[in-house]
């Protein structure tokens, strides 16, 4: 039985475009952007013809669209501004915008990867996110790049953050104990909304002083958002 040239049948290509709100003049650049190395490698003459290289090119768009979005959004220093960014554009957050997106249905996988769970593996969803931006980026350009990011990923930050997010208040709390002084604490300045939609609002002290206030759909969101902004302040005083 002979090797494919392309993945086939291609006919979902057109609810994965639904899907992302693109559609690709280039229907072998979709198709590439969808197929991992082990399908190449089982069933098509072309290895090549897989999503790797999209992928990396992917990832530098990413981390550009990523970079500017929080550099126009929040008046943090360079070392706060570079983790935020490292917990969007990380293997956690995109698989988990692949998940909820159900991407994992459209990946063309070998047998042994679709046996494996390859369609929930993270890494392989994480790949395909960049692959998915780097093909539209390299037929379409920055800013459509830009909107399928917007739609896929900072849509949706609240959620990956309280999924994926860095734990601020675990590191702030061992950058208060290595100082030998002083303790943290969060308190419930206000509570709004509805009980369906309800808003919390929290004030952080430190040693008497207000260093941090945060607010979120959940006491914890508003809690890690205080502590985060607590971090930055106390780095600057270091």
């Amino acid at each position: 039985m002979g090797r494919e040239t392309t993945p086939k049948p291609a006919d979902r290509i057109e609810e994965f475009e639904r899907l992302i709100g693109y559609h690709f003049t280039d229907r072998k650049l979709a198709q590439k952007a969808l197929t991992h190395t082990s399908y190449a490698n089982e069933k098509l003459e072309d290895k090549a013809f897989n999503n790797e290289r999209l992928e990396f090119l992917g990832d530098a768009v990413l981390e550009l669209v990523t970079s500017q979005m929080l550099y126009a959004t929040y008046d943090l220093p360079e070392g706060e501004l570079s983790k935020r960014r490292a917990s969007i554009v990380c293997e956690a957050s995109l698989s988990y915008a692949a998940k909820e997106m159900e991407f994992g249905q459209f990946l063309y996988l070998s047998n042994g990867e679709e046996q494996n769970g390859g369609r929930e593996r993270n890494s392989l969803l994480a790949d395909m996110v960049e692959a998915v931006i780097g093909a539209v980026y390299l037929e379409a350009g920055l800013e459509e790049a830009r909107r399928l990011i917007e739609a896929m990923l900072f849509s949706r930050l609240r959620e990956i953050e309280s999924h994926t997010g860095e734990d601020y208040k675990t590191e702030l709390q061992e950058l208060v104990q290595a100082r030998e002084n002083g303790k943290l604490e969060y308190e419930l300045v206000q509570e709004s909304g509805p009980d369906h939609d309800k808003t919390f609002s929290i004030s952080l002290r430190y040693m008497g002083d207000v260093v941090g206030q945060g607010t979120g759909k959940t006491k914890k969101e508003a809690e890690q958002k205080a502590a985060q902004k607590a971090l930055a302040l106390l780095r600057e005083k270091e």
